[in-house]
């Protein structure tokens, strides 16, 4: 079979698409680190828990160390975090052909792909770009906080014809989130992270940080009722004391 891609497969029936019996979907290979791992889990959970999706979108996938095959002939590319909107997983998610994401299953390439450096080796700005440039994919995002390209920690781009360009914003538009750099503590490690943020700028939470604030809304509601009790208890015991009974 030639070499075949999103185009070629995007309205073929389901008889005509590759073979990808061929393909290796996974390989078993450990994440490189501690750091990475967790950046990747606080880029992909909040979104599950506490965020609705894009307006008019049937649905969202967001992942980790998941493969993208662009073409069915070429090596595919990892990213530490994708998203990709109008998609949703297959029933029988445990087929071969369903395992990662093959373009040409899913329909279209995902909007953003967050790579997170943690060494030199991983030509973030260079193969990788190209790569995920040729497959068309809207926003390129590096995070590198220790800065070992030598550039900003966070850096995004936007495909701008068939090149990225440099965005000034930390808003991407075309999915309606944006990214902001936050200085916390995630699952007990205090570090600058990457997270996701709404149009005003406040992070979109993780269903930890959800539930806090669900209990402390919850606590504030229960301490004001019983603030009002007692100022309803002091005023008929003074309206008593004037000989006047206070209507229940």
């Amino acid at each position: 079979m030639s070499d075949v891609t999103l185009t070629d497969t995007a309205l073929l029936p389901e008889d005509l698409l590759p073979d990808v019996n061929h393909l290796v979907t996974e390989d078993d290979q450990p994440l490189d680190n501690l750091p990475s791992e967790k950046q990747q889990r606080l880029l992909t959970e909040p979104l599950y828990s506490s965020w609705n999706g894009v307006s008019n979108a049937q649905g969202f996938l967001v992942a980790a160390n998941v493969a993208l095959y662009f073409s069915s002939k070429k090596p595919p590319v990892v990213p530490d975090v994708f998203l990709s909107l109008d998609v949703q997983v297959a029933e029988n998610w445990w087929e071969k052909r369903h395992r990662s994401y093959f373009f040409w299953e899913f329909g279209k390439p995902p909007e953003v792909v967050i790579e997170i450096v943690s060494n030199k080796e991983g030509n973030e700005t260079g193969r990788k770009m190209l790569d995920y440039a040729q497959m068309r994919v809207i926003y390129y995002v590096i995070f590198d906080p220790k800065q070992q390209l030598g550039g900003e920690v966070l850096q995004i781009y936007e495909l701008q014809g068939r090149q990225y360009v440099p965005k000034s914003e930390q808003w991407l538009a075309d999915v309606e989130l944006g990214l902001c750099l936050w200085d916390g503590v995630y699952e007990g490690k205090r570090d600058v992270w990457l997270r996701w943020c709404n149009a005003d700028g406040e992070m979109i939470p993780t269903g930890a940080e959800r539930a806090e604030q669900e209990r402390l809304r919850a606590e504030e509601e229960r301490l004001a009722k019983e603030a009002a009790l007692q100022r309803a208890e002091r005023l008929a015991a003074q309206l008593r004391a004037l000989g006047v009974e206070p209507e229940v």
